[in-house]
């Protein structure tokens, strides 16, 4: 991939398999020798910014609006019922009915109640808008999230370095992710690079198809358990839709060494390396110490994999 830009997604079936210690350490290592931009697509728990000594500023702040929640014009509205009724989420509720008095004499007229509309079910997927019979329906955007930016300096034997750091958050309750990271992506290409270093979500729902579309490369981190072999098929049956080359790391691969060796036998050439289970890892994320600036051995087996990733960039 030489002289091109290429885009390499860490991506995981399980989550807490050290997907973004990995990323943060390959940012900082491929960053020496390459215009990088590392890019945090898990908008529902983003935490790559602090893997990488966290950001006390960040340069940009952008609202997104990548969803929209149908709103009620009550007085064209003649409360039939029919948007709840076919409200597959059941984000739509008719609430409080309505009395009348005619000629005197108090009755329920046949107004059902009012829909009232539950914005934390609501997926603004518009089916309320189109089967309104009286188009008292109308979806408005709303903003569900937002997108930071920031350049990250380092330095390291008097040599100084950097890279971009764009990272995406996807507000509470809001729906939508896939399309927030889709929007993360866009200004994240905004900048110079010729490395796109992504931090995917784990499994395999929408925020991680969007962040696997247009890669070059996938490295999928799982950990010797059976929940982690599991959930890594299952990823990797994503992947290979897409046609994407993947290599494996194993992360505490020490915690069960006979499993470990199953993985790596699974991957056979794929297989990029191993990583030790090590509490120092806690300690320093909790300190906001990268792992590369520790003395910890993960420091030297994630130096390898950088490597074998060399290796393969370098075709």
């Amino acid at each position: 991939m030489s002289g091109k830009k290429t885009k390499l997604v860490v991506a995981s079936g399980k989550g807490g398999v050290g997907k973004s210690m990995l990323t943060s350490a390959l940012v900082m290592l491929f960053a020496k020798e390459k215009k990088v931009v590392a890019v945090d697509c898990d908008a529902d728990a983003p935490n790559l910014a602090i893997w990488l000594g966290g950001i006390r500023k960040w340069d940009k702040n952008i609202p997104v609006i990548a969803s929209a929640r149908p709103e009620i014009d009550y007085k064209k509205c003649d409360g039939c019922g029919l948007c709840a009724e076919k409200c597959n989420f059941s984000a739509i509720k008719m609430v409080h009915p309505v009395k009348s008095v005619k000629s005197g004499v108090e009755q329920f007229n046949r107004v059902k109640g009012k829909p009232k509309v539950n914005p934390f079910l609501c997926e603004g997927c518009g089916a309320c808008e189109a089967i309104c019979p009286k188009g008292a329906i109308k979806l408005k955007p709303v903003q569900n999230g937002e997108i930071k930016s920031a350049i990250r300096r380092l330095a390291e034997r008097k040599k100084n370095y950097k890279f971009h750091l764009v990272s995406g958050q996807l507000f509470p309750g809001e729906t939508g992710s896939g399309k927030v990271v889709d929007k993360i992506k866009a200004e994240a290409d905004k900048f110079d690079y010729d490395l796109m270093l992504i931090d995917s979500a784990p499994g395999t729902g929408c925020p991680v198809t969007a962040a696997l579309r247009d890669a070059n490369f996938v490295i999928l981190v799982t950990e010797p358990t059976l929940s982690g072999f599991s959930d890594f098929k299952r990823v990797l049956e994503v992947v290979n839709y897409f046609k994407i080359s993947w290599g494996v790391v194993i992360n505490k691969w020490d915690i069960n060494p006979k499993l470990s060796k199953k993985i790596e036998n699974f991957a056979q050439k794929k297989f990029l390396g191993k990583i030790s289970y090590d509490q120092g890892i806690f300690k320093a994320v909790s300190n906001l110490t990268p792992v590369l600036e520790t003395n910890l051995k993960v420091k030297n087996e994630i130096k390898n994999i950088f490597k074998s990733l060399q290796k393969w960039l370098g075709r």
